[in-house]
């Protein structure tokens, strides 16, 4: 387990596209660091619209995908409700970054 582990938080598209380029620099910065991205709100549409090679880190909001009305056809890992994976997580020693 790493020292670092930091919380990406995305409720935008463009938060989401920030959260991934972040995601990639932290870990070319530092390998082992463990990264999480929570996407809500106008994140989740733009995170099934446009798959990407960070997806094993991101949690989609179940919330966000009912609300929205959306399915998650590939299967991307979702959180019940993303408030309370950022609470917990943040609890937990998590570094947030709100992207």
């Amino acid at each position: 387990m790493s020292d670092l582990r930091v919380l990406l938080h995305a409720p935008t598209a463009d938060g989401l596209a920030r959260a991934r380029r972040n995601a990639r620099n932290l870990l070319n910065a530092r390998p082992g660091a463990e990264v999480l991205i929570v996407a809500n709100g106008g994140a989740v549409a733009a995170a099934l619209a446009e798959p990407d090679d960070t997806d094993a880190r991101l949690r989609l909001c179940r919330n966000s995908l009912k609300a929205q009305g959306l399915e998650n056809p590939d299967g991307i890992a979702e959180v019940e409700a993303a408030v309370v994976t950022l609470a917990e997580l943040q609890a937990d020693g998590w570094a947030y970054i709100r992207a």
